[in-house]
C-alpha cells in the first residue's frame, strides 16, 4: 500500500487561509492594473484578462468561506461533518468560470464582427501582460506546493486555475505583439482564446465537484490500499460488499467482513470494530461502516426462513423438561447449511435421562441440522440431521 502521512484538518485550513490570501493580494493589484492599462492601451485582451484576475478574486473568496465551514464539527443536521462545503465551493468556481469564460467570447466576437473600429494598441499593454504572466505563474507553483501537501482538491483546483491564468496571460502577450505588429484582428482572437480555456476550465471543475456530489466512489488503487488493510485485520477472513464514496477530500467506506461462524457476538464486534480502526488510519477516510457477517451473504441462500430464537427455545425446554432436564443455556448458529443448535444443562442433571429422548426427531422438529447438547464442560450427546450419538465424550 502507498505510503501517507495523516493531514489534520487544521493543517488543511491553514494552508487554504494562506495560500488563498497571498492569491487574493497578488489579485487585487493585477486586476487593478490589467483593466486600467486595458482601457488606455485599447486592448481588448488585457481588459479580458483582467476580468480574468477578477473572477479569481471571487473565487478566493468563495475558498475562504468554504474552508471556514468545512472544518466544522458534525452536529445534528450533518452527522458526517461539513467536509462537502469544499465540494459546493468547487462546483461553483465552475459555474462562475463557465459564465465568465462565454462572456469574453462573446465580447471578443463583437470586437471581431466590428474590426474596423478597433483602435491601434498601445505599447504598455504588452508589458503588463508579460508582468501578469511571471506573476501568475509564480503564484501557481506557490499554491500547488502547498495544496499537494496537504493534499486538498479544492486547493489543488484553485492552484490549477491560477495556471490558467498564466496560460492566458500568454496568449494576451502574443495577441497583443500581433496587434502591434499591425494586425489588430490577433488582440480580440486572443480574448476570444482566454475566454475558452476559462469556460473549459470551468467545465472541469464543475463537472468534477458534480460526480463527487454524485457519490463518486474511490479510485480502485485506494479501494484495493483499503481492502488490504481490512483483509489484515486479525479474525477477518474475507472482505465483500465493499463501497466507498467521497465527501469532500475524504471518503465514507462501507464493507462487510467474513468471520468464523461460531464465534461469540462480542467477539465479531471486537473484530469489526478493530478492522474500523484500521481503516480510520488512512487520512482518506473519514469514517466507515464494517458489518459482521458469518458467511458471504452474496453467495448463500438467506436463512430468513429458519424459526426464530424465542419458538426454539421454547420447544427446547419444553421437550427436556418432560424428561426433568432443565435448560441453562441455549446457543443458536443461523447458517446457510441450516440452524445448528448447542444446548447447556444444569450441572446437577442426570445424563441418563436424554436416552428417553429421540434427538434426531427434536432436531427435524426444530428445523436445525445440528443439535448438541452439554453439561458443564462435557459432551453428552450430539445430533445431527442424518444420525444420534449420545454418551459422555
Amino acid at each position: 500500500m502507498s505510503s501517507t502521512t495523516a493531514i489534520s484538518s487544521s493543517d488543511k485550513q491553514r494552508v487554504a487561509r494562506k495560500t488563498t490570501l497571498a492569491s487574493v493580494g497578488v489579485n487585487s493589484v493585477l486586476v487593478v492594473l490589467q483593466i486600467a492599462v486595458g482601457v488606455f492601451a485599447h486592448s481588448q485582451a488585457l481588459i479580458a484578462d483582467g476580468v480574468h484576475s477578477l473572477s479569481d478574486l471571487v473565487s478566493d473568496f468563495v475558498v475562504l468561506l468554504a474552508n471556514r465551514h468545512s472544518g466544522a464539527k458534525p452536529d445534528a443536521d450533518h452527522n458526517y461533518g461539513h467536509s462537502r462545503y469544499e465540494t459546493v465551493a468547487s462546483l461553483f468556481l465552475g459555474a462562475l468560470l463557465i459564465a465568465v469564460g462565454v462572456g469574453m467570447l462573446a465580447r471578443a466576437g463583437t470586437r471581431i464582427a466590428n474590426l474596423d473600429d478597433i483602435p491601434p494598441v498601445h505599447a504598455s499593454a504588452l508589458a503588463v501582460a508579460m508582468l501578469v504572466l511571471v506573476f501568475k505563474e509564480a503564484l501557481f507553483r506557490y499554491m500547488l506546493r502547498e495544496a499537494q501537501r496537504v493534499r486538498s482538491a479544492m486547493l489543488i483546483a484553485n492552484a490549477w486555475h491560477a495556471r490558467s491564468d498564466a496560460a492566458s496571460s500568454l496568449v494576451v502577450a502574443i495577441g497583443i505583439v500581433g496587434s502591434l505588429m499591425g494586425v489588430r484582428l490577433l488582440d480580440p482572437i486572443a480574448a476570444a482564446i482566454v475566454g475558452f480555456m476559462v469556460a473549459r476550465m470551468g467545465w472541469v471543475f464543475g463537472w468534477d465537484a458534480l460526480q463527487d456530489l454524485s457519490d463518486r466512489a474511490l479510485d480502485e488503487a485506494t479501494t484495493a490500499d483499503l481492502r488490504t488493510l481490512l483483509l489484515g485485520t486479525p479474525g477477518v477472513l474475507d472482505v465483500h460488499e465493499m463501497r466507498t464514496r467521497k465527501t469532500g477530500d475524504l471518503a465514507l467506506v462501507d464493507a462487510h467482513i467474513l468471520v468464523d461462524p461460531l464465534i461469540s457476538v462480542s467477539e465479531g464486534h471486537y473484530i469489526a470494530e478493530t478492522a474500523r480502526a484500521r481503516l480510520l488510519i488512512d487520512p482518506r477516510v473519514l469514517d466507515a461502516l464494517i458489518h459482521v457477517d458469518p458467511e458471504d451473504d452474496m453467495h448463500v441462500r438467506s436463512v430468513a426462513n429458519l424459526p426464530p430464537r424465542s419458538e426454539v427455545a421454547n420447544a427446547l425446554r419444553e421437550a427436556l423438561a418432560a424428561h426433568g432436564v432443565s435448560v441453562e443455556a441455549v446457543t443458536l448458529h443461523y447458517l446457510s447449511t441450516g440452524l445448528e443448535i448447542q444446548v447447556v444443562l444444569s450441572a446437577h442433571d442426570d445424563a441418563r435421562r436424554l436416552d428417553g429422548i429421540d434427538m434426531q426427531a427434536l432436531a427435524r422438529t426444530l428445523g436445525a441440522s445440528k443439535l448438541e447438547v452439554v453439561q458443564a464442560a462435557a459432551t453428552v450427546a450430539d445430533s445431527g440431521s442424518t444420525g444420534t450419538s449420545r454418551g459422555i465424550r
